[in-house]
């Protein structure tokens, strides 16, 4: 869990955004959305099947754009 230390004389505005950024750098609020609600293997499987369709058809698209130039 994120924490900071608050220095004397620091207002409050400088922690706070000292919080936030370590809670962004920590990934926290993705993972809080992330298991919000339950979700099934199998939809957790097919979601990255999904994604890795998409990955490789970006590194195809780049890389036939990439060749074009040439």
């Amino acid at each position: 869990m994120p924490g900071i230390v608050v220095h004397p004389g620091e207002d409050f505005e400088s922690a706070y955004r000292k919080f936030k950024r370590q809670v962004d750098r920590n990934l926290i609020v993705v993972e809080v959305r992330k298991r919000r609600f339950y979700e099934p293997p199998s939809e957790r499987r097919k979601k990255e099947k999904i994604a890795t369709r998409k990955k490789i058809l970006r590194k195809l698209w780049m890389l036939r754009r990439y060749e074009s130039r040439l």
